[in-house]
């Protein structure tokens, strides 16, 4: 049988066979080689001598290797290198490391669009996988060639402690308003104790880092303190750590907090030498804005009470909000007519106040007075009647005031205050509020979570005790105590409500907060809230919140702290007229940050034609005696799609942190508002966020590019077999079959095993 088939093979070759298949043709195709050129390749894995740019620098060295020759002999290879952006190369004899960032998802974004419409094969890619620019999903790679990474440097080895993933957030919560969370991770640091420390910096911070990897400089101005400082033991040699710090900013604006992280064995002795692979990646500035000026709420009560006294009292020590209140202390009376002195034709009740008798209320309208206003002029007219006047404030509580005291005009114009403006507007209950009032089928009955089409018949016991729903519970601003177990606490130690308005149900999308319990267990709406076009609506329906601050100091403390949160959740996310923001993330460098502002006009629409003047400063010149030198002003130019939005492009140079204030005038000169914002140009924080390579975005890319991934050491074998692989152009092969070395090595095979198994037989 071998000897056999080892002649028909040779008999099949006599018939001249052909090898037909597909193959690049040479010279048709581009091939593209991009190598990382960022800082992060300075790492020197453990067990190393050269560091990843070294390896990478030899790797591409074409006298050193010879897959390059091999590469341009069937395609035109086309060199680049990136950093924070893409740059075409002619060798890479200039690679030096020292790119402040590795915007890879925007070189390959570049890179295809370079390339749409050519014949390109494939893209081998030499790279850390480490991006800057890609925080969570990949950028659109629609039609990108073939990508085939090139890992550099090791999966584990490297002792470093990083501060991988930092966020802050804020809430509504009086006590620790803002929350820094930082992940920190920890390699080759198994059973030490890792310590993280949060300082807020005075007057601004300004910092460089040094291109060594083994150390960083920064350089604060001013004053810092520490604010707090937290510690957890690694637990094995890739341990993953959070920290949590609730803090509380003193005063409004925009404050500056740093986080360091060190071991506690090397912060004990700073002098001695570092375990650590690198110390940039140890230290992060974060931003936190307070706002500028104070929010204004308008509360608008259908007579005096005490739950006024509790609010007024509360919001009074809160500096970022301003209450101003319209309250009604006697109604219109229409069907009388009460005689005064003689040739007295207004109200008797405005005798004495020396205003003008033209402008005094007459007998058939209400007598409303007015609280905390700015000037004399300040709701003079009663409440607004136009969105000029009623959309100067942030939120709009209603208070024990029935619907005929606003016109229908009023009624739309509180609607578009909500859903248009982003306002927020809270109804308290009481005698005349909700269906009581006559609120049912009104527009402001449209804008609260509740309904109040249908009478509920509900027998109220005269004490109900109030708690918290499961939504409740997750809200921070529904909570006085920072515990479950203190919350409870309190809970109970409440006291009992004895005016609810109950309502028959609540609307699709609302959430209820709270309910009030009567002995029986029987469970009614207290505190519901939802969203509303742009602003957000609410409705307590407890009609005596005063009696909670009839108790002790601590009770009464706790009923101002609860209509302080209360009041900050209904204006937290209320918009200004004049927004400024700033984009750090528009492209792959990450000292180059976009500065917007968002301009509104009196009625809340776009503002256009405006002139908007930038200032923009290091924090650190706040602090300097030649201030003037510090800053660069910019001229904010109107975007082209969105009406009402200016933008300007700067470019941080130092590491550090920046102010930049906004100046936004009208057409007639007139100043419509200001504005500030803060970032931080930190680019090596970035950069050496992870030391290890990040294997899985590298697999990901070339899998749905069509590529693989690609090891250093098979590079040879990879370039000689991508003629074989898929490429635009393509030519035809055909080849006999007898030229194939396989047949002759398969004939020689069976001759030689025939010929073996006659002679272990003993056949002739």
């Amino acid at each position: 049988l071998l000897k056999f088939a080892g002649i028909s093979a040779l008999a099949l070759c006599l018939l001249e066979p052909l090898w037909v298949g597909q193959r690049a043709k040479p010279g048709a195709n581009f091939f593209a080689v991009i190598a990382d050129n960022s800082r992060s390749l300075s790492v020197k894995d453990t067990g190393e001598t050269m560091t990843r740019g070294e390896i990478l620098r030899q790797t591409l060295d074409t006298d050193a290797k010879g897959w390059q020759p091999a590469l341009e002999e069937n395609f035109q290879v086309r060199r680049y290198t990136f950093d924070a952006r893409l740059q075409s190369v002619r060798d890479f004899s200039g690679l030096d490391f020292g790119g402040r960032a590795s915007a890879l998802g925007n070189a390959l974004k570049t890179a295809t669009e370079q390339w749409r419409g050519q014949p390109v094969a494939g893209v081998l890619l030499f790279t850390d996988g480490n991006a800057t620019d890609i925080g969570g999903d990949l950028p659109p790679l629609d039609g990108c060639p073939p990508v085939y990474p090139v890992v550099l440097g090791k999966d584990a080895g490297v002792t470093d402690i990083s501060l991988k993933k930092v966020g802050a957030s804020q809430t509504a919560f009086e006590d620790a308003p803002v929350t820094i969370q930082a992940e920190v991770g920890a390699s080759g640091f198994a059973g030490s104790e890792i310590v993280t420390r949060l300082t807020e910096v005075a007057t601004g911070f300004s910092g460089t880092t040094t291109n060594q990897t083994n150390s960083a400089e920064y350089h604060i101005s001013g004053s810092s303190n520490l604010v707090a400082e937290l510690a957890q033991r690694a637990t094995g040699d890739e341990a993953n750590l959070n920290f949590r710090f609730q803090i509380q900013p003193d005063k409004p604006g925009i404050h500056f907090y740093e986080l360091e992280t060190r071991a506690r064995s090397e912060l004990e002795h700073p002098g001695a030498p570092s375990r650590e692979a690198t110390l940039v990646n140890n230290r992060q500035m974060i931003v936190v804005d307070r706002g500028q000026e104070p929010f204004r709420v308008l509360y608008v009560s259908g007579r005096p009470n005490w739950d006024y006294k509790f609010l007024n009292r509360a919001i009074q020590e809160d500096p970022q909000v301003q209450m101003v209140a319209l309250i009604r202390i006697a109604r219109r009376e229409p069907k009388f007519e009460f005689k005064g002195r003689e040739g007295e034709a207004s109200n008797p009740l405005f005798r004495g106040f020396g205003t003008n008798t033209d402008e005094e209320a007459s007998y058939d309208k209400p007598v409303l007075i007015r609280l905390n206003t700015k000037d004399e002029f300040e709701l003079r007219g009663g409440f607004p009647k136009t969105a000029e006047e009623l959309f100067k404030y942030d939120a709009v509580i209603v208070a024990d005031l029935e619907a005929d005291f606003f016109t229908h005009d009023q009624m739309a114009l509180l609607q578009r205050f909500v859903s248009e403006r982003g306002g927020g507007f809270l109804m308290l209950g009481g005698a005349e509020s909700f269906r009581e009032g006559n609120y049912a089928g009104t527009l402001i009955a449209s804008m609260l979570p509740v309904y109040l089409d249908r009478a509920v018949d509900a027998k109220l016991p005269d004490e109900m005790k109030l708690t918290l729903t499961r939504e409740g519970w997750l809200q921070p601003w529904t909570r006085l105590r920072s515990t479950e177990a203190e919350e409870k606490t309190r809970l109970a130690s409440m006291p009992a409500f004895e005016v609810v308005n109950p309502v028959s149900d609540i609307k699709p999308g609302a959430s209820v907060l709270a309910t009030v319990s009567d002995a029986d267990d029987r469970t009614y709406p207290a505190l519901v809230a939802q969203r509303f076009g742009l602003g957000r609506t609410g409705a307590l329906m407890i009609g005596d919140m005063w009696r909670w601050g009839l108790g002790d100091v601590a009770t009464q403390k706790d009923l101002e702290k609860s209509w302080r949160q209360l009041v900050r959740w209904l204006v937290s996310d209320v918009p200004a007229r004049i927004e400024m923001a700033a984009d750090t993330s528009v492209s792959g460098d990450p000292a180059e940050v976009r500065l917007i502002v968002k301009a509104r006009d009196e009625e809340f629409k776009p503002l256009d034609n405006a002139t908007v003047q930038l200032t923009v400063r290091p924090v650190a010149s706040a602090s300097s005696e030649n201030e003037k030198t510090n800053y660069v002003q910019l001229t904010a130019e109107p975007s082209a799609s969105t009406p009402g939005t200016y933008e300007a492009t700067y470019i941080a140079r130092q590491t550090g942190a920046y102010s930049v204030e906004a100046l936004v005038t009208q057409t007639d000169g007139k100043i419509a508002g200001q504005a500030a914002a803060g970032w931080v140009s930190d680019p090596a924080a970035a950069e050496f966020r992870s030391l290890k390579p990040d294997r899985a975005l590298l697999e990901t890319i070339a899998k749905r590019t069509g590529g693989a991934v690609v090891r250093m050491e098979d590079l040879k074998n990879f370039v000689r077999q991508l003629p074989e692989r898929h490429a635009p152009i393509t030519e035809s092969r055909m080849e006999p079959l007898w030229q194939k070395p396989a047949v002759f090595l398969f004939v020689l095979g069976c001759f030689v095993a025939e010929w073996g198994i006659r002679r272990w037989k003993g056949l002739p």
